[in-house]
């Protein structure tokens, strides 16, 4: 339960119940009893990184039966690297130059629908993003339009934990996956895409790189690794080669000046990746996600009465692990605003997920620990009742 870290109480840090999820803000994710053994024994011996790094992603790749896999630190720096790997693929002898890209292709064609602020994340080794489209829709008529010899590549938001591939597939606004693979093929471009939280159900860590993505990158801390850990993922060998160049193992086992140095990895991070990775992958998700409605019960029953407070499953639809309060601020005793407030600024601290949806609060499960739920409840009656 919240409040077992003596180190935050001699620091006079106050600890938060996360009913938010995995934001970095507040720490990401906390790693199993497993993971953490895992650290502990990795820490005991020296290694060499180059061979650890090898090692794990060709177990990786085997685990995910794709062509090629890399520990990252963070799915932000699997971009960053991959962007790197596009910018210098035909110009290898530039590698120590970025992030100055003079004379290479550094433009990474995006459409305007399936902007975040992650994509920031390709421009940090020189890369440009060229965002293409209008309100209403982007073409493949658009993304052809704004090739040119400076476009090093094309780069596509495949989501995060709630966005199905499927309901992708079948929007309108945008050039889907499956048809930006054929786009980037007719055109020689790589495709780099952000698929961060893509890891449930399970064959999403390898469904882009199994149909012919040249570069993908995964959050860690969404199949309960660390906060900064991640994975790159990929179809091209070329671009995978480049990108482990570009990273700190370039900088340290070839004398190369990189840019990745800046973003290194402890071994005790690979090793944690690793091994979370093969835990999500053999983990009984039916149980898990059986066990979040039972513990999301036990708030959504005492509320669901509440005046002005309606409760529905979140997502709407697939895996259920919150619940999604919506709250009438004409009916109820505080606003769903007033309401998130209160419990950031309350006692104990209760971080609650907000979206899109107007006048709603979202209950998140998964980092919640045991028993927590029930002090998250009192706090909402407190306030709604």
């Amino acid at each position: 339960m919240a409040g077992r870290s003596r180190i935050y109480k001699d620091l006079g840090i106050k600890p938060i119940i996360n009913a938010h999820g995995h934001p970095t803000a507040i720490g990401g994710n906390n790693p199993s009893a497993i993971v953490t053994a895992a650290m502990e024994d990795a820490s005991l011996d020296y290694v060499k990184m180059s061979e650890l790094v090898e090692i794990t992603g060709t177990r990786i790749a085997d685990m995910l039966d794709v062509p090629f896999a890399m520990v990252t630190p963070g799915c932000a720096a699997a971009l960053s690297l991959g962007a790197a790997a596009c910018i210098t693929k035909d110009h290898e002898d530039k590698i120590e130059q970025l992030p100055d890209t003079t004379g290479l292709p550094n433009e990474f064609i995006i459409q305007k629908q399936l902007r975040v602020n992650y994509d920031k994340a390709v421009t940090v080794p020189g890369g440009v993003l060229i965002e293409v489209g209008d309100e209403d829709a982007t073409t493949e008529k658009d993304i052809e339009s704004a090739i040119n010899e400076n476009t090093a590549g094309i780069h596509y938001l495949a989501g995060g934990l709630y966005d199905d591939p499927d309901d992708r597939e079948k929007r309108s606004d945008i050039v889907s996956f499956n048809k930006m693979i054929k786009l980037a093929d007719r055109n020689n471009l790589p495709l780099l895409i952000d698929a961060a939280g893509q890891v449930y159900p399970t064959n999403r860590l390898s469904y882009y790189a199994q149909n012919g993505a040249d570069l993908v990158g995964y959050g860690g801390k969404y199949f309960e690794g660390l906060n900064t850990s991640g994975l790159l993922l990929g179809a091209s060998k070329n671009l995978m080669r480049l990108a482990y160049r570009h990273s700190f193992l370039g900088f340290e086992y070839e004398n190369t000046r990189v840019f990745g140095r800046s973003i290194k990895m402890d071994r005790q991070t690979v090793i944690a990746t690793y091994v979370a990775l093969e835990e999500w992958l053999k983990m009984d998700h039916e149980s898990r996600l059986s066990e979040y409605e039972t513990r999301l019960n036990k708030i959504r029953y005492e509320i669901t009465n509440l005046p002005g407070v309606t409760v529905v499953d979140f997502p709407g639809k697939g895996m259920v692990e919150g619940l999604r309060l919506i709250i009438d601020k004409g009916k109820a005793a505080v606003s769903a605003e007033e309401l998130e407030e209160s419990l950031k600024n309350g006692s104990p601290i209760i971080h609650l997920r907000t979206d899109g949806v107007k006048d709603s609060l979202i209950i998140r499960i998964q980092t919640v620990d045991d028993g927590d739920e029930q002090l998250i409840l009192k706090r909402l009656k407190e306030e709604l009742d």
